[in-house]
């Protein structure tokens, strides 16, 4: 019989019978109004309610403050169902089985590669596990493990980590992740890119993505070396290749065994396939249309000859009126209504933009499944939601996305994951368009159409979707547009997400309150029928 979560957490926490939530002071907002404002891995996420929460502050994967609705700790299973409106439940018992992953926190290993708290951590995956959650997500940072000499590799830490999660009979979705962690000040985990990297780096700075005023973006390399041998004499491929195929060969028994469930490769900033073209560092601020990243010499290069190419050279350059950061599409030449990107040049320099993304994902890909033959991969989208209901689609497009009102620019990626027999795994399913329409109107914001938009281009390709929420969640509202987009009501095909993976694991998850939701959230992922849903 399994042991109650409840019950297994107050013997592991005795000391700690209520966690009390982080709050923020940093607030710029009236708190008369509820506001709450989420900067996430594709941009802020605000929202307006009366319920006592606070703040949570996403700048990208590793670089975050957290803060949490406040919960008491004396609330049990009937007076948190009670709380939701019963005539909104939907009853998923025996819908489709969903596995559910949770991330682990970023700094579960440090910089010297060694697992930290090894104790406190094995408790919480206990407690997770008690909810028959399926498995934990871990990011292997190539800023880690190849720290100091090309092909120098440790993996000690994640091999003793590796070795409690199978213990407790979890499975790992294991992220190759080929960019910086944090870096801003605040930043309580800080993971650069390999030292060696940045020496080389310092001299030339145009291996990493850079901006219209020349300022390189460190987060991640320029997909304009991924076939220039500028990486003491490798390319940057062949970098991550080696990469891949050295951790394939370390962990054996964790593939052949089965533990290792999935391994999601990291093509861009936040391990994500998309240009960095938002960064907070540079100062963007949500609902900024962000800027074109191509101007280091690499990507110049390439820009320069499919403009000879195609017979007009003077299109060999990048917009020159599209603005800047945290510009709004109408006050740009390019993005406004009947803007330059839909003339000839827009269109030519658009499509060039875009192709370099998915070309950069076929290349990876392709050495990705050569390194894990015949274990399932998978690519990781953003969803840049904001500016969506809007012609052009302006921080879509900035972001390697050519996907204004008339075209779908998330067909090409789709066909591009599906040649290599890649799963999609997109964020923001959990974000409500009206949330966004009261927090922030001037952004023409549709995170529930573009979820359906990217979900039915990777359907209608018939790849494995995945998901996973953009900020914090630990309500039942957030919980339920989760499972309605993991299983469509009536969807003629029965499509549904073939796994979903909670953003992440913290002190206030695993307190009572927020995981009395978060384990009915994982029952109906699961199919399982929830006690506390009406009958009818």
């Amino acid at each position: 019989m399994a042991v109650s979560s409840v019950r297994l957490f107050n013997n592991l926490y005795p000391s700690r019978a209520s966690l009390i939530a982080y709050s923020t002071l940093h607030s710029g907002f009236p708190n008369s109004l509820g506001y709450n404002s989420f900067r996430v891995k594709g941009g802020i996420v605000s929202s307006i309610s009366g319920s006592s929460r606070v703040r949570a502050s996403v700048k990208g994967k590793g670089e975050r403050t957290e803060d949490y609705p406040l919960a008491g700790d004396s609330t049990d299973n009937k007076k948190v169902a009670e709380s939701w409106p019963r005539s909104l439940q939907r009853d998923f018992a025996g819908t489709p089985y969903v596995p559910v992953y949770v991330m682990l926190p970023l700094g579960v290993i440090d910089r010297n590669c060694e697992l930290v708290d090894p104790e406190g951590l094995t408790n919480q995956l206990r407690i997770l596990k008690s909810v028959n959650v399926d498995g934990v997500m871990i990011d292997c940072w190539w800023g880690i493990v190849e720290a100091h000499a090309p092909q120098t590799y440790n993996w000690s830490g994640y091999r003793r980590l590796f070795q409690i999660v199978r213990d407790l009979g979890l499975k790992l979705q294991v992220v190759m992740s080929f960019h910086e962690c944090g870096g801003n000040v605040g930043d309580d985990v800080n993971i650069p890119l390999p030292q060696w990297v940045r020496e080389i780096g310092d001299s030339n700075p145009d291996i990493y993505f850079t901006d219209r005023e020349g300022r390189s973006n460190t987060e991640c390399l320029t997909w304009g070396i991924d076939k220039e041998r500028v990486l003491r004499g490798r390319t940057a491929v062949e970098v991550y290749f080696d990469y891949m195929r050295n951790f394939r060969v370390e962990f054996d028994d964790f593939f052949v065994s089965g533990v290792i469930a999935e391994i999601e490769v990291g093509m861009g900033p936040c391990g994500e396939l998309r240009y960095p073209s938002y960064p907070v560092k540079h100062g963007w601020k949500y609902p900024g249309i962000g800027e074109f990243q191509c101007y280091d010499k690499y990507l110049m290069k390439r820009l320069k000859k499919a403009a000879e190419i195609r017979g007009h050279t003077f299109w060999g350059r990048a917009p020159d009126n599209s603005c800047s950061y945290n510009s709004a599409p109408h006050e740009t030449g390019f993005f406004r209504d009947g803007g330059d990107y839909d003339s000839y040049y827009g269109r030519f320099f658009l499509n060039w933009y875009s192709q370099i993304l998915v070309d950069h994902g076929d290349r990876v890909l392709a050495l990705a499944n050569l390194a894990f033959e015949g274990t399932c991969i998978a690519a990781k989208l953003s969803g840049i939601h904001w500016w969506y209901k809007t012609a052009s689609h302006a921080a879509e497009l900035t972001s390697g996305f050519y996907n204004p009102a008339h075209r779908d620019g998330y067909a090409p990626i789709a066909a591009m994951l599906k040649k290599h027999g890649v799963a999609l795994n997109f964020t923001c399913v959990e974000l409500r368009t009206l949330n966004q329409h009261e927090g922030f109107p001037e952004a023409m914001a549709d995170p529930e159409g573009l979820v359906w938009q990217v979900l039915n281009a990777a359907w209608d390709v018939s790849i494995p979707v995945a998901s996973e929420n953009a900020l914090p969640c630990y309500d039942r509202e957030g919980y339920n547009k989760i499972l309605e987009n993991a299983k469509p009501r009536n969807d003629p095909d029965g499509r549904h997400l073939s796994a979903f993976t909670y953003l992440r694991l913290n002190p206030a998850l695993i307190e009572r309150r927020n995981f009395v939701e978060f384990e009915r959230f994982v029952k109906g992922m699961h199919g399982e029928a929830i006690s506390d849903l009406p009958l009818n």
